[in-house]
């Protein structure tokens, strides 16, 4: 997926998602390994409310993939305990 495509896609109806995934997509993104960033891109298909939930921690995504890349995401951007 091409640089200008993933802002677009990471930018969100909401500022809170923005100040996660804006940052991690230019910090963290580009040393992922393929399945990481492909887990990433399908992230982005999600609801902005799931998402939401993920980062903070109310709940976790039932797909053990979209476990992975929302937990080196939390990882990642200041949301870890």
């Amino acid at each position: 997926m091409d640089k200008n495509r993933l802002f677009w896609g990471s930018r969100r109806g909401m500022l809170e998602l923005d100040l996660v995934l804006l940052p991690f997509l230019e910090n963290v993104y580009p040393d992922l390994d393929q399945e990481d960033k492909e887990r990433y891109w399908a992230l982005l298909e999600c609801e902005d409310q799931d998402m939401f939930g993920w980062f903070l921690k109310r709940k976790d995504p039932d797909d053990p993939e979209m476990l992975k890349i929302v937990t080196i995401i939390r990882n990642n951007t200041g949301l870890q305990e």
